[in-house]
């Protein structure tokens, strides 16, 4: 399994707007074009994380693949409103993903 997570800022009063956004699209068949597994939303204080399990490693790949279905746009320009860019380079979801240096799991 593979993950990724964005960092943004979000206001902690629009994360039932945003949660919305994504019940809607994960309720299409996008998750599955895009190989994700699982998708989890949080806030902190102002920032918004957002964690992306995929089935492998190609999940950054097939997201790349799914940007130009209209349901990724329509997604994308929905959040807008209420997800800010952390930095102020960012330019795509790429620039806001936080590199992992640690990784710890149990034995199945």
């Amino acid at each position: 399994m593979h993950s990724t997570l964005i960092v943004a800022r979000m206001a902690p009063e629009r994360h039932a707007e945003v949660s919305g956004l994504f019940a809607e699209f994960d309720g299409t068949e996008m998750p599955h074009r895009m190989g994700t597994r699982r998708r989890q939303l949080f806030y902190y204080r102002g920032l918004y994380f957002h964690l992306q399990d995929f089935e492998s490693a190609d999940g950054n790949e097939r997201i790349e693949s799914a940007k130009a279905d209209p349901r990724f746009v329509k997604i994308s320009d929905d959040l807008k409103p209420f997800i800010e860019a952390y930095s102020p380079d960012w330019r795509s979801p790429a620039d806001a993903m936080a590199t992992r240096f640690y990784s710890w799991a149990a034995d199945a």
